[in-house]
């Protein structure tokens, strides 16, 4: 259960249709070599095993267009023919969103500014309003406050020279399996979109009495990002983010998922489920890694969280939220897969949580937020 104390979850969007990519997952024996081999016997480039996938590998072919409608026939396909390949998939974009919230049309007291506003760790006896029952503060009291857990964010990436994370930030968490390299610091454009990873590691592991902004659930975990949601998705890119450094990772954190508009029932490909079952199996030195997935936010929409193959999966922990006032919000998705459900937004009258925020700010959230 102490696990269930590290991490907080939110949610977003990004929107992809369904097209043919350029890259292909392929399963082949013999190790590295015999892949390197058969890629390049058809043209593709190796990019290597898919996360901790055994005898799968990444391949990428330049010559065959980056998006299309349906897949592109031509010499490269005759690897889908060859002997020594057991299984070849040219991957889909998938659309998954970003699950935020939607905004409604005694022990210690630490010097960070927001401190006195996270009402949902602590609040003053004599407060009529105060209801928060998670009992954070006796868990901090009891020594668990994340020290030697590493927490990593599968999202949009997170801003790891940002005040209120550098000093809790662990590259060797983080990886931008968009850009196929070790940092996983956010695009930045006008439109302000790559925030959301950024507010998940705060909420997680903000350090505390640095005088600055807030404090995470987990204030002493250690954070890592993986940048995974700022491109095409597919079943290919789920895995690999899933199967990252499966010994030195503890928690794995989603707070995204298949469209929350009441009509869509998806989930894990292949790989992906293949990534979940392997890492609760092998994950934590044989422990199991512990994947934190965010329930959903399409309440409004009639949306059910069993029609959500990642959350309603055996192998993750599903989280919910409840309003201040301990009320089901109007977003919230209710299944039988819900494990734990915490504090987040409700109605206009009622608090947000407080997280930080990309470009180095603070903000209040509204979000389908999960502690764990």
């Amino acid at each position: 259960m102490t696990a269930l104390l590290l991490v907080v979850v939110l949610a977003v969007v990004s929107g992809h249709g369904d097209f043919f990519t350029n890259h292909w997952a392929v399963r082949i024996t013999g190790g590295h070599r015999q892949a390197d081999r058969i890629a390049a016997k058809y043209g593709y480039m190796n990019f290597g095993q898919i996360g901790s996938l055994e005898d799968h590998y990444h391949f990428h072919h330049s010559r065959v267009v980056r998006r299309a409608a349906f897949s592109l026939k031509g010499p490269h396909s005759f690897i889908h023919m060859d002997p020594e390949v057991e299984w070849a998939q040219q991957q889909v974009v998938k659309l998954r969103v970003k699950r935020y919230a939607q905004s409604d049309p005694s022990f210690t007291y630490f010097n960070d500014p927001k401190w006195s506003n996270m009402w949902y760790i602590h609040c003053n006896d004599k407060n009529s309003r105060c209801h928060s029952e998670m009992n954070i503060l006796a868990a901090w009291q009891r020594g668990y406050t994340g020290k030697n857990v590493v927490v990593t964010i599968l999202d949009d990436g997170i801003e790891r020279n940002h005040p209120d994370l550098a000093q809790n930030y662990d590259h060797l968490a983080s990886y931008d399996v968009n850009g196929n390299d070790h940092d996983p610091t956010p695009r930045y454009d006008s439109r302000n979109e790559n925030i959301h990873g950024t507010r998940c590691a705060g909420e997680v592991a903000a350090v505390a009495n640095n005088s600055h902004c807030t404090v995470g659930i987990a204030y002493n975990a250690h954070i890592g990002g993986i940048r995974m949601l700022d491109g095409d998705v597919t079943d290919l890119v789920e895995a690999k983010s899933l199967g990252i450094r499966p010994d030195y990772i503890d928690i794995y954190s989603a707070s995204w998922g298949p469209k929350d508009d009441g009509k869509t029932v998806d989930g894990p490909g292949l790989l992906t489920k293949q990534a979940l079952e392997q890492g609760i199996k092998k994950g934590r030195k044989g422990l199991g890694s512990i994947f934190v997935w965010a329930s959903g936010n399409g309440g409004l929409q009639g949306d059910h969280c069993s029609c959500d193959g990642y959350t309603s999966s055996i192998y993750t922990i599903s989280i919910s939220s409840t309003t201040e006032n301990g009320n089901k919000p109007w977003y919230l998705e209710v299944c039988s897969s819900i494990i734990a459900t915490t504090y987040s937004s409700g109605e206009f009258n009622e608090r947000n949580i407080v997280s930080t925020h990309k470009f180095h700010t603070r903000v209040l959230v509204s979000v389908a937020s999960q502690l764990r």
